[in-house]
């Protein structure tokens, strides 16, 4: 019988897995139940994709009717998703990390319940040297980020500084501090930064730079870090989703690759 799938937010990211699931494209997985800020565009996306019969419910139906939950919700709705998801022992697959620093009490829940916390990390190369570098010293960890200015439009950290990310004629540094502090004052747009921090030294000692870049049309990435076992810099150019800027379109495929890990009789990478 295949794993009972559940997508918590139809928008960019989880329409793209909802299709591939309806698809009978990822093995041994079943798209069983959505949840969605607007029932009526949800059940008109389903529509499209030829997936009538999925049901549109709450966050605890889905807990309770699905095995595995995949968690691409606005950032306000990570809490509503993932508390219900651990307390029924689920697995959470999620790119949410930015939230997830600010609720890491989800975890110590998961640990409780039986439940399990996976963070697809597609949109950011390198965490599994990342991770192992983390088994010994890890001296410095930087993540320079470049995004095109539109990328970046309703972020709160620009409210803060008076910035609009669209006047900007060139590149412009936005933010210089903790990946803790640049995933709270950019949400949507630095969650990579937060998985970063979480396979590496912490959010507290991770330094983030944020610019934004009006000649860009790619979000790009540059890591560099400095450990007792090696030293490395890694650099990825990520293609933003027509429908939202901020958002790779590597991510919906790295939700993808995450689910297909959980059944696969072969899993490459840590």
């Amino acid at each position: 019988m295949p794993y009972r799938v559940g997508v918590a937010g139809f928008g960019t990211i989880g329409k793209a897995v909802g299709r591939r699931l309806l698809a009978g494209e990822v093995e041994g997985m079943a798209l069983a139940a959505i949840v969605s800020g607007s029932r009526r565009k949800a059940e008109a996306a389903l529509a499209e994709m030829g997936g009538t019969a999925v049901p549109v419910v709450s966050p605890r139906e889905l807990a309770d009717a699905c095995d595995i939950i995949v968690e691409c919700a606005p950032t306000a709705a990570f809490l509503e998703i993932a508390e219900p998801a651990m307390r029924a022992g689920r697995q959470m697959v999620t790119v949410s990390a930015a939230a997830l620093l600010d609720h890491m009490e989800i975890v110590d829940l998961a640990r409780r319940h039986g439940g399990r916390v996976i963070m697809a990390t597609g949109a950011l190369l390198g965490l599994d040297a990342v991770r192992a570098a983390a088994k010994g010293t890890i001296h410095a960890v930087t993540m320079i980020t470049r995004k095109p200015s539109r990328s970046l439009v309703g972020a709160p950290h620009l409210a803060k500084i008076g910035v609009d990310v669209m006047a900007l004629t060139e590149p412009t540094m936005l933010f210089d501090g903790s990946a803790r502090d640049g995933a709270r004052g950019f949400p949507a747009n630095v969650n990579v930064a937060a998985a970063l921090a979480l396979a590496g030294i912490g959010p507290d000692r991770t330094r983030l730079q944020i610019w934004a870049d009006p000649h860009l049309e790619r979000n790009t990435h540059v890591i560099q870090v400095d450990a007792d076992s090696a030293s490395f810099e890694l650099r990825i150019q990520n293609v933003p989703s027509p429908e939202k800027p901020g958002t790779g379109k590597i991510t919906a495929l790295s939700m993808i690759a995450a689910l297909e890990s959980l059944s696969s009789p072969l899993r490459v990478g840590t």
